[in-house]
This record gives C-alpha cells, sequence and structure tokens, in this order.
C-alpha cells in the first residue's frame, strides 16, 4: 500500500466528516505537513501510551497490554473518547493532555505578569485558561508603592487577550479564556459592559461571580455592599436587581456575560480547606483551584442503548474503563507548570461526562421537552456519578486515595482516588468524531446543509431521521432539502406528529426546557454542566431574566444563553430566517458610488495554485476600501477573466455599501484543484486569496498586522467559521462549526 493511500484508511468506518476533522486537527503530520497517521494509529498511540500508567503501580507487561486493549476498544468503538489535547499529544513531543486550567491573579505587578506569562505557556501547550480577576483592586484605587492610581481588573484583561493573541497553538487548538468577576467588586458595572462590542476582548469568554446574598437581594429587591479586595471594606452599594437587570440585558444583547453562582460552587467543594474555587474554565463545567487542571472524557450515550432499553451493563463497563483510563492520564500527562504538575497530582480532578444524549433519546423514542426525559437524565447520570464512584473507590484501594484527601468532604466517609468524577463538558470536534449529538445537547437540526470540497454542497441527514424517514414511505431529496432550509420539522405537516416531538432540534424546545435538562443533569455532576439555553431572535430580557432565576432555583451551578442573530453580524443557520430579517431593509433601489478622478490603495501579492495573484484594494476618501483591482500574472485565460470578473463585482459591492467583511464570508473557503501554501497558510483557489487578501487589508485598518484576530476577523468567528465559512453554532457554552468541525475553545 502506498505511504498516500494508507493514510485514508477508513477501517473504522468513520464518518467523511469526521476523518475531515481528524485529518485536519489531531493526525500527525510531518514536516511537509503531510498526514502520516491513520485514525486506528492515533488511537493505538493513545491507548498505549496511557496503559503505561499502570506500571507505576506494578501491573506486568501483560497486564499493561490487556489495558491497552480496553483502551483501545473504548475508543475505536467510538464509546468513549478523551478530551481533545489528550488525542493529540499524547506520546508526542508536547505531551501536554490536560484541556482546562486555572490560574491565580494576586493583587501586585508580579502576579499579573506570571499569570500572563503561565498562560502563554499553557496556551502553547493546547490548554485553555480560567482566571478570576477580583483580587484585584478597583480602578481609580490608590497604589501604594507609587502613589499612583489603579487602572483596574478590565485594563488587565486586555493584556491577557493580547498576550493569547501571539500564541497560535500550534495551529491545533487556539487560546481560550475564563474572566470572572464578583459580583460584589466595585468594578462590577464595567465588568457587565465590558464586551458590549463585539470586536474587544475576543479571546475571553465571561462570567460574573454571583453571590447568595446578591441573590437574596435581587428577590428582596433590596441593595447589596460592594467591597473593596485591597481593603477588604465597604466601598459602596447598589441596587441589586438594577445589577441583575444589566447583567440580563448584555446577555440578551451578545450572550455575554455568563452567571456562575460561586457560593453554590463552593458548597461543593471537595476541598474547602485548601481555600475557594474562584473561576472555572473558558466553558465553564469545570470549576479548579488556583493551578489545579483537570483531564476529561465522555462517554457516548448513543452507543449505549440495546433494544430499544438503556444497555445499563454496557455502560457500567464504560465508566469503569473510562475512569481508570482518565485516572492514568493524570500520572503519563506532561504539566505545562511544574505547580500545576503538584497541585493536579494533590487532587487528582478527573471529569467523566456524557454526549450523544439527544441520540439516546431518539433510539429509545423519548421527545427532549418531555418528562420521561428529565427522568431519565437523572437516572442515567445519577448511575454514571455513583459507578464513577465506586470505580474511583477501587482504585483508591489499589492505588491510595489522592494525597489531599485528608483535606477532603470524603475523609472518612469513603476512600476514593479523584477529588471528583464527572463533569459534562463541550465535545464539538469529539461529537463529530464519535458521529454523535454534542453533549446534552439537542439537535441543532435534523438536516441541514455541509459545503464540502470545491464548493459543493451536501444535504447531511441524521441518521436515526433517515432510517425512519424510510421505512415509513416519507424520504425524497426534495423534501430533506427543504428541511435543511428550515432546520425544524415543526412547518412540515407531511412528517407525522410522533416524529416530529421525538426529532425535536434546539430552536424547537423552550428555553425552561434547556434549564431543566440543565439542572436533571447537574444533580448528579460533581463539577458542572455546559450547555447552552438557545432562545429566538424575538425572545425578550424577561425570557432571559426568567431562566436565570430558574436556573438559580432548581440548582445549576452557572448559565450561558444565546438569542439567535443577537450578534450583528451572525450568519443565521438556515435561509428562511436570515432572508426575513433582511428583506425588512430591502426595498429601496441601491446605487453604487461613482468613482472620484483620483484615488489611492495599495497591492499584496499572494501566491495561488495558477501562479502570483496581485490584489490592489484602493480607498475612498474616508479611507474605506472602493475597489479591488486583480491581475494573475501569467496564467491568463480563464483565470485572468474569472480573478477579474471577481474583482469587477468586488468593487461593485464596495461602492454599493455592502461591508468588506461580508465579501470576505462568500469568497473565503472556495477551494480549486490548484491549492497552495503560503507563510500565512493554505490558498484555497484564487477567491480565497482574494478574500485573503481583503482581510488582510481589513486588519491592517485596525492597527493589526494580519497575525491576530482583530475586528474583522472576530466576524468570522461570531458567525460563519473563520476556516471553512459555514454557520456557526452556539451549544454547551461554546460556538461551533459542524461543517468543518471547528470550535472557538477547542
Amino acid at each position: 500500500m502506498k505511504q498516500a493511500e494508507k493514510h485514508t484508511s477508513n477501517v473504522l468506518n468513520l464518518s467523511q466528516n469526521a476523518l475531515t476533522v481528524l485529518q485536519k486537527r489531531y493526525l500527525k503530520r510531518n514536516e511537509e505537513g503531510k498526514v502520516v497517521e491513520t485514525p486506528e494509529e492515533l488511537f493505538r498511540r493513545v491507548a498505549s501510551f496511557v496503559a503505561q500508567a499502570d506500571s507505576l503501580y506494578g501491573k506486568t507487561v501483560e497486564e499493561i497490554k490487556q489495558v491497552e486493549e480496553e483502551f483501545y476498544e473504548l475508543m475505536t468503538t467510538l464509546s468513549f473518547l478523551p478530551n481533545s489535547p489528550t488525542l493529540m499529544n499524547a506520546k508526542r513531543r508536547l505531551g501536554q493532555l490536560s484541556a482546562c486550567f486555572v490560574l491565580p491573579v494576586d493583587d501586585s505587578m508580579e502576579s499579573i505578569f506570571d499569570a500572563v506569562k503561565y498562560a502563554a505557556i499553557i496556551h502553547k501547550s493546547g490548554g485553555g485558561t480560567g482566571f478570576s480577576f477580583s483580587r484585584l483592586r478597583p480602578k481609580g484605587d490608590v497604589v501604594g508603592s507609587t502613589k499612583g492610581i489603579s487602572s483596574g481588573p478590565i485594563s488587565f484583561m486586555t493584556v491577557f487577550d493580547t498576550a493569547t493573541e501571539a500564541v497560535k497553538q500550534g495551529g491545533t487548538r487556539r487560546g481560550a479564556n475564563m474572566g470572572m468577576l464578583r459580583v460584589d467588586h466595585p468594578d462590577i458595572l464595567e465588568f457587565i459592559t465590558c464586551k458590549d462590542n463585539n470586536y474587544k476582548l475576543n479571546n475571553f469568554n465571561i462570567s460574573v461571580g454571583l453571590t447568595e446574598a446578591f441573590m437574596r437581594a435581587v428577590e428582596e429587591d433590596s441593595e447589596y455592599d460592594l467591597i473593596n479586595p485591597r481593603t477588604k471594606k465597604i466601598s459602596g452599594r447598589l441596587r441589586a436587581r438594577e445589577v441583575f437587570e444589566k447583567i440580563v440585558n448584555q446577555a440578551w444583547k451578545n450572550g455575554e456575560p455568563g452567571i456562575v453562582f460561586l457560593d453554590r460552587i463552593n458548597a461543593s467543594n471537595p476541598t474547602p480547606m485548601l481555600g475557594e474555587i474562584e473561576s472555572t474554565n473558558p466553558c465553564g463545567e469545570q470549576p479548579l483551584m488556583p493551578y489545579e487542571s483537570c483531564n476529561l472524557g465522555s462517554i457516548n450515550l448513543a452507543k449505549m442503548v440495546r433494544d430499544s432499553n438503556v444497555d445499563w451493563h454496557k455502560l457500567k463497563e464504560t465508566i469503569w474503563k473510562a475512569v481508570h483510563f482518565l485516572d492514568n492520564v493524570i500520572d503519563m500527562n506532561k504539566y505545562p507548570l511544574k505547580l500545576i504538575d503538584e497541585m493536579t497530582k494533590a487532587n487528582r480532578k478527573i471529569g467523566l461526562g456524557v454526549m450523544g444524549w439527544a441520540d439516546m433519546l431518539i433510539q429509545l423514542r423519548i421527545p427532549y421537552n418531555s418528562e420521561r426525559a428529565i427522568k431519565l437524565a437523572e437516572e442515567v447520570m445519577g448511575f454514571i456519578q455513583s459507578e464513577g464512584r465506586l470505580a474511583s473507590s477501587a482504585l483508591a484501594e489499589e492505588r491510595g486515595v489522592f494525597p489531599n484527601y485528608e483535606h477532603s468532604i470524603y475523609n472518612g466517609e469513603m476512600p476514593v482516588r479523584n477529588a471528583t468524577v464527572t463533569t459534562i463538558a463541550p465535545t464539538g470536534s469529539l461529537s463529530i468524531i464519535a458521529g454523535c449529538s454534542s453533549g446534552i445537547e439537542p439537535l441543532f437540526a435534523v438536516s441541514f446543509v455541509r459545503n464540502v470540497m470545491e464548493g459543493t454542497k451536501l444535504i447531511e441527514v441524521n441518521p436515526y431521521f433517515e432510517a425512519e424517514a424510510k421505512n415509513r414511505g416519507l424520504w425524497s431529496r426534495e423534501l430533506m432539502e427543504r428541511i435543511a432550509d428550515r432546520g425544524s420539522l415543526a412547518h412540515f405537516d407531511e412528517i407525522p406528529d410522533d416524529m416530529k416531538k421525538v426529532f425535536v432540534t434546539a430552536h424547537d424546545i423552550t428555553p425552561t426546557d434547556h434549564i431543566r435538562m440543565q439542572a436533571a443533569f447537574q444533580k448528579y455532576v460533581d463539577n458542572a454542566v455546559s450547555k447552552t439555553v438557545n432562545f429566538p431572535y424575538q425572545a425578550t430580557t424577561k425570557d432571559v431574566e426568567d431562566v436565570y432565576m430558574l436556573a438559580y432555583k432548581l440548582g445549576c451551578k452557572g448559565v450561558t444563553v444565546y438569542r439567535d442573530g443577537s450578534r450583528e453580524e451572525q450568519v443565521l443557520s438556515t435561509s428562511k430566517k436570515a432572508d426575513e430579517k433582511i428583506s425588512i431593509e430591502v426595498g429601496r433601489k441601491i446605487v453604487p458610488k461613482k468613482r472620484p478622478p483620483v484615488i489611492k490603495g495599495s497591492t499584496r501579492l499572494l501566491k495561488t495554485g495558477c501562479g502570483h495573484l496581485y490584489v490592489t484594494i484602493n480607498e475612498d476618501e474616508d479611507g474605506k476600501p472602493f475597489e479591488v483591482f486583480t491581475n494573475i500574472g501569467k496564467a491568463g485565460g480563464c483565470a485572468s477573466s474569472q480573478s477579474e470578473a471577481i474583482g469587477r463585482l468586488i468593487s461593485l459591492s464596495l461602492r454599493s455599501n455592502i461591508e468588506p467583511e461580508e465579501i470576505v464570508k462568500q469568497l473565503k473557503g472556495i477551494s480549486c484543484h490548484q491549492p497552495s501554501w503560503t507563510e500565512g497558510g493554505k490558498i484555497l483557489s484564487c477567491s480565497d486569496a482574494i478574500a485573503k487578501a481583503i482581510e488582510k487589508y481589513l486588519h491592517s485598518l485596525n492597527g493589526d498586522n494580519g497575525n491576530g484576530k482583530t475586528k474583522y476577523n472576530e466576524v468570522m468567528l461570531i458567525g460563519a467559521c473563520p476556516e471553512c465559512g459555514g454557520a456557526v453554532e452556539h451549544e454547551s457554552g461554546c460556538a461551533v462549526c459542524h461543517n468543518c468541525g471547528f470550535t472557538k475553545c477547542g
């Protein structure tokens, strides 16, 4: 078998989309950038490496080989997958296997910039970081050493954000941060609105840490105290309901800030004697002590169904093997900092979660938004937590309890190897590899359009729906295309009601149902649950407020909401909605601006498969892009005429006040048969090159050299995938492209 053929094999019968994601992000490449690993070899690499931890506990070579086979089967059957850094880095030079970290930020310049440095090291290794900025003195407070004035926590967050820009993580995972501030910090009002502009702090998710005292004040409509973290004294009072409404309004506007119930998190802190938990990882599901990291993994519930019933025996076996796997990862991990190594091994936290929940419900014919689903969620997660702790206890008998056990809530109750066992994390890329629904989210669509090579559009249909539609004589290409246009079955009279109830999507169910499902799982999760509560575009601030209060009353540890279309540049998932929204503003003739006699601009050279492409972008008198000219070097013929035509159409669009980033969205990602590689990455076609030239030009307008995200790059991230141009869905506290597997949080 030739090398090229070997590394496109599909012995595991993975979907084409899974193969694409693996090849793009996970499989090893040589120095020329060519994939030199098959999916089978990846899973073998991970299984053999993680199994080696058993040698630390006296296991023989034969026993370790047996463990390796168990781990290999777990992953190749897609019953369980560990977090992305483990798949990417096991048995490789980087060796960093953890997804999430929390770093402390104390009120000194030394601590702040130590945290910046440590975060850069973690991001380089493929991890995400969480910070609480609550210890920093407020804006305008005195700086004792210099008698100067403090700039406050929000200004320092921009330093962290800029540092994250500088670290590219080798092209596999981008840096992600959580920024948290206590609601009783004097700068809380500035923090709530610090992402009011969609183009600021784009490497941060932000959450407000709510206290029980604050929530009582909200319910009582009373004031609460603001505490200066430097002096520990009251520095003012605010009306709680006004602050709460400000949080709600911002979340309604663009999805941030999220909220985290800090006191509730600390009530379940397994090691309270070691200190308080101040922050979480970027997606909010993993509260951690300073310098802790956590290794996450997810069981594919779609594989835990047999004969239309939950296969409890298989689920138990999978839980025990997965706990063993994740505990081994702690020992085999190459931690980015010695402090993290020590703290992680002292508490040995793991986070076993689930994906494929919607698929399990579909196989069991249980509607997602039903009482039966809520009851089953509690039953399944209760089983996972119970068996997970038993598996951890068995490991403790064999390997010893975690070192900080005597400072934990378990001391004297039961021996456990791990301070925490369960977490429900986002599974954006993992669920694509496993071919299942993401986390505990409902289906994002029953049928949708996927863009594939050379601009071809492929209609992708949920396999369970496809099988049932064919069995019931409902299948037709035309119907699937119509469903893809809507995403949901709600408006199709030809679909029977029983199918509509079972195949519900994220926007078919109410925000209340989202929260009730999150709360059902949270009852039996040691850490927290990453989930997005989706709202329709027409939702009100009162709707968001009601969900926040319900989450508080039902015992959730935090909430992330997203109102469809709430960010100005969002590309909606279905064309009908987009058309309805745009048509309101359309109705008059658009006349392109006339070209002045003299105009200035700049020319950029890009290498394409057709030769050197020169792209000239000229500006109007206000310094805005006005027209584009292209020259394809010596290529001539079709390539030359096509690029000239594209340039003319772009110029017409710009002179008609079309936003340049919208033009970039349309052209970026179009591929041809002759792609090329440059220092900036892969150029897929002349169209793609022109888009990237415009994008770099827009970066320069914003004072960026084109190497980091700016306003114009973030437009891609918010609405359209920056890698393929596909629509981005907001789920599990993250932004995910189901077209190519890109995720904002890795």
